[in-house]
This record gives structure tokens, sequence and C-alpha cells, in this order.
């Protein structure tokens, strides 16, 4: 039976899927899910209410988007931080505030040293990422990466009853393993 080969974007896809589950379970002591569908998509944007974007760049490059809601953000950011130890009280109260924009930078930041390590050690290619920038938006913006950048991917994820979503875009490559 002839198996057409996923597209490589859909394989680091799902690698992407497996880290930001495993990163965000250990840091936030709860379950995240991810939906079993991969959504192709024409481009990729920062989306409301908090939008947080990095790019990855090395033997492969592309550009990650994590999207989240506020009450995801919230929730998210008081998991971490209540995992960390901090105090309830001592909590942000506001997705806006500063330390809840850059807990979401840190945790896109573990998401994505997770996700590169997986791939290193699944096809021995080295991908870097720069500083993730996160912020709080109230109208969509789309980002332009390269031109050669044409395949797009959304990925959702859910803690609980909030959903949040990652956006990828990748140059177009195929990793063909050599025997």
């Amino acid at each position: 039976m002839h198996h057409e080969q996923l597209a490589t974007i859909d394989t680091v896809a799902n690698l992407f899927c497996q880290a930001t589950k495993k990163t965000l379970d250990k840091s936030t002591g709860k379950s995240v899910k991810y939906s079993n569908t991969l959504q192709s998509i024409p481009k990729v944007s920062l989306r409301p209410d908090l939008g947080c974007f990095v790019q990855f760049t090395g033997d492969y490059n592309g550009l990650l988007v994590m999207n989240f809601s506020a009450d995801a953000a919230m929730e998210l950011y008081r998991s971490y931080m209540l995992t960390m130890g901090l105090p309830e009280s001592e909590l942000a109260k506001d997705y806006t505030s500063a330390e809840v924009v850059d807990t979401m930078g840190e945790m896109t930041n573990q998401v994505m040293g997770r996700s590169l390590r997986m791939v290193e050690s699944k096809f021995d290619l080295v991908s870097n990422i720069g500083q993730p920038k996160a912020i709080a938006l109230n109208s969509a913006i789309t980002l332009t990466p390269d031109s050669e950048f044409q395949d797009n991917r959304r990925l959702v994820f859910s803690l609980e009853t909030f959903r949040f979503s990652m956006e990828l875009a990748m140059e177009r490559t195929q990793f063909i393993q050599m025997k």
C-alpha cells in the first residue's frame, strides 16, 4: 500500500505539538491537549488578545506564532506561577500586565527550545531561535516573513476550557532521511 509522505512542515508541526504539550504540562502542572487536526492556512497572524512570535534560523528556517485569548493567557500564567511557588496574592490580575506578557514570551521560549531539540534528535538538523516577542493586542496583525515561507499551519491547543493556538510558517523544504 502506497503512503504519501507527510509534508515536512506537518512532521515538524507534529513534533512542535508534542513539545508544547510536554513543556506546558510540566510548567503548569496541568494537562494541555492538542487537536489531532492540523490546519493549512494562507498566512500567519498575531491574534488578540496576546500574541507571541519568534523566528528560527539555521539548517531550516521558519517563524512561530503563539496566540492566546485573555482567559487562556491568564490561566496559563496563573498555573505557571503557582507551580513555581508564587502566592496567589502576588499574581498579576490583567493579561496586559508586563508579567503576563513576559511569562507568555518565556513559555514560548521553553516550547521552542524543546521543539528544536526534538527536531534535532530526529533529523540531525539544527536551528536556533531569537528572543521571542510577546505583545498584548486588540486587533490581528499579519506577519509577512520571507516569500519562501509559503507553507503555514495552525495547531489548536486546550487547557481545560481555554483554547489557544500555534501558527507555524516554514520555508519550503523537504527532510529526506538517508539510509
